[in-house]
């Protein structure tokens, strides 16, 4: 880094092979490290239920439409009403 605003790159490091890290520094450091895992996995699990929400919404407006379209064709409801007005007619 001989120019300014050229900075090295931070290297990863070993805290048990290390030489100069306090144990205080060493635990800190698995903190952040255990940290920055946990979010990484919360994000990973965070877009996997937004794929399976989306999925089961999907799946239920599927359904819901599929009976109302089902329920549409259906014609029994009016021959029985064509059958009660004919009885009706007739008494």
């Amino acid at each position: 880094p001989g120019q300014p605003g050229d900075a090295a790159f931070a290297r990863r490091i070993d805290p048990a092979r290390e030489p100069g890290l306090s144990p205080e520094q060493r635990r800190l450091m698995a903190q952040v490290e255990y940290a920055q895992r946990q979010r990484a996995l919360q994000r990973r699990l965070r877009s996997r239920n937004v794929l399976l929400a989306l999925g089961i919404g999907a799946l239920t407006f599927g359904i819901y439409g599929y009976t109302f379209y089902s329920v549409s064709q259906e014609q029994f409801l009016d021959e029985l009403e064509q059958e009660a007005e004919a009885a009706r007619a007739r008494a």
